[in-house]
């Protein structure tokens, strides 16, 4: 049966609307996108993104995906690993990857980089084209994550190895209880102050809680293809690393 209707946070909208409205978020906080992110995470986030690119395990040879790249901030991190390989950052979202471009260029990477406009749903690479893949932070906003995770498996080489760094499942109720008063209270307040925009954060907040926990994401990559599929838990499964290599 057709699916009509898919998660927008905590509402219900149709299919083919939900690209569009998550667009709208996202064009809303580009330009304030690395302040938001230091303020909600505390600066955790650098730790976060640090501790997922030496998953990644990259060679300085690898052709490197930077799925849902945002404003760079991992790309800035590989580029310097990266000698005769090369790195392509790609964000469905034109303003954020203006962002990313920008920002790698004042950090003077312009060196064996490219930049696509895409859906995370059909990436417009050849099959085998990577030998490694990283999506931080971007999974839980794609329409259908199972069809992202099958792209991502086919433009994998064979021997390659993904990573998809996002929020998760706190595995403490206690920590649980106090994630969820500082989701819905301490960051749509944030958003207002800082970025103007308390709505897109709400949203943000919403939208973690509708992905799916560890175990489950784990199930969708194993069912996308992937094999030796395993995660880690940091700062309690409030954000998890899930690493797929494609044999």
């Amino acid at each position: 049966m057709k699916q009509d209707t898919i998660d927008f946070g905590f509402k219900k909208v149709r299919v083919d609307e939900k690209e569009k409205l998550v667009a709208g978020v996202f064009d809303s906080v580009a330009s304030r996108y690395d302040v938001m992110n230091d303020f909600m995470s505390l600066g955790i986030h650098r730790l976060w993104k640090h501790q997922a690119v030496a998953r990644l395990q990259v060679r300085s040879n690898h052709d490197v995906l930077d799925l849902a790249c945002g404003s760079g901030d991992l790309a800035l991190l590989i580029a310097p690993k990266l000698t005769s390989g090369q790195i392509t950052l790609s964000d469905i979202n034109n303003n954020m990857l203006a962002v990313a471009k920008n920002r790698l260029i004042d950090n003077g990477r312009v060196a064996n980089i490219h930049f696509s406009q895409a859906n995370a749903e059909g990436l417009p690479f050849q099959e085998n084209s990577f030998d490694r893949i990283i999506m931080g932070f971007g999974l839980r906003n794609v329409t259908h994550k199972e069809r992202a995770l099958a792209s991502i498996y086919r433009v994998l080489k064979p021997g390659g190895r993904a990573i998809i760094l996002e929020f998760s499942h706190p595995t403490n109720a206690l920590l649980s209880r106090w994630y969820d008063t500082y989701s819905f209270h301490v960051l749509p307040f944030l958003g207002k102050i800082i970025a103007n925009d308390a709505d897109s954060y709400r949203y943000l907040a919403e939208s973690i809680r509708m992905h799916p926990n560890q175990e489950s994401l784990k199930a969708l990559m194993l069912s996308a293809g992937f094999d030796s599929c395993e995660y880690t838990n940091l700062t309690g499964g409030i954000v998890a690393i899930h690493q797929g290599i494609k044999y």
